[in-house]
């Protein structure tokens, strides 16, 4: 039995080329050991693949430059930054073709976040918003030297680009001290790389190079003139030019020519002026107003509703709606704008009543009233 566990022992240590076939009862053992042996290149394997993976994700499929360039998915989103932290602005569809201003590679992202990002002009139509403590309330100009434009009423949201001072504001609508204007066209958003291409997007029209080709030939045209050599002389003829015999004018004997008479001038006919009825009445006067709403104070009031500015306690109109699906009792006590037809109360001249076509609520706090 000694000599029997002595040959296990240096078979077992012996190098890999020279193992004998050990005993059945170590069979086991061996098989073990090469299970173990052949499970670890399949866990590199499966490491590289996943490596791989991120890697597809992090580059763009093609190498991308500023100019034109088109979406290759649908519902591609574009955000306020580079990076699935910046938020959405809206939404881009295969086949559109955008403009690429620069290509943005981030240091540091997840691995199933894209490394890079194309900085893009914003899409005509979104809404940006600027804080109006900085525009001029009564220019409506920008009053600082750079404006940030912002994706929301807040100073939360992405920067998508600066206006500069003395540019004129056009106000959509207003949230707080926070106002929503066109996007100017030096605005930008970021999409990221991996669904954009290049090389098939359409190129802006040029006008075609015009390369002149050989002069044609015109029957009976007088050719180049031929260059004289230097060392030939060619005699200059001056013609000199002779008077001719002037004509002595002899006293006609002949009747004189009676001129034609004068040909009659057909005078235009002038279509009488046609008469415009001045009397029509005037077109109708659409305003935007905004202040609180109340209850009506006078009895011989138009409607029931008033819109009022609570800094003078006066009514700026009374408040009248055509349709029944839109009651204006709803929104009494609320800050509003109401934009809507304005006219004079047949009734009282002196009453302006405002006939809603859109009210937007501004606020539901109730201001102070004022005597």
């Amino acid at each position: 039995m000694m000599a029997t566990v002595t040959m296990a022992q240096v078979s077992t240590n012996a190098p890999a080329p020279n193992i004998v076939t050990p005993p059945m009862h170590h069979a086991k053992a061996v098989v073990k050991t090469k299970a173990k042996t052949a499970a670890k290149p399949i866990a590199k394997l499966t490491s590289k693949s996943a490596s791989e993976h991120a890697a597809k994700i992090s580059a763009p499929t093609i190498a991308l430059t500023p100019g034109l360039a088109t979406v290759d998915a649908d519902n591609v989103n574009y955000r306020g930054q580079a990076g699935l932290k910046g938020e959405s602005l809206g939404q881009f569809h295969k086949g559109e073709v955008i403009t690429i201003l620069s290509v943005i590679t981030l240091d540091k992202h997840a691995a199933d976040e894209p490394a890079h990002w194309a900085k893009i002009v914003l899409p005509a139509g979104t809404k940006v918003w600027v804080n109006k403590q900085f525009v001029d309330a009564t220019g409506k100009k920008v009053a600082v030297k750079k404006l940030n434009l912002r994706a929301g009423p807040g100073e939360n949201f992405s920067v998508l680009g600066t206006i500069e001072k003395g540019a004129t504001i056009t106000e959509i609508s207003h949230k707080g001290e926070w106002v929503e204007v066109p996007a100017p066209t030096d605005a930008y958003a970021f999409v990221s790389a991996n669904y954009l291409r290049q090389g098939n997007a359409p190129e802006p029209v040029s006008s075609p190079k015009f390369t002149p080709g050989p002069d044609p030939v015109v029957a009976g045209a007088v050719g180049p003139a031929t260059q004289i050599p230097a060392s030939t002389e060619t005699p200059v003829v001056v013609a000199t030019p002779v008077a001719e015999p002037q004509k002595i004018a002899t006293p006609s004997t002949a009747e004189p020519v009676t001129p034609p008479a004068p040909t009659p001038v057909k005078l235009a006919v002038v279509a009488p002026p046609v008469l415009v009825d001045t009397n029509l009445p005037p077109p109708p006067r659409i305003v935007t107003h905004e202040g609180w709403v109340r209850d009506s104070v006078s009895i011989v009031a138009p409607t029931y509703l008033e819109l009022y500015d609570p800094a003078t306690g006066k009514a700026i109109d009374y408040l009248y709606s055509k349709t029944p699906l839109l009651s204006v009792a709803r929104y009494n006590g609320m800050h509003v704008a109401v934009t809507g037809e304005e006219a004079m109360d047949a009734r009282w001249k002196d009453t302006p009543v405002l006939t809603i076509q859109k009210i937007y609520v501004l606020s539901t706090n109730t201001p102070a009233a004022k005597n």
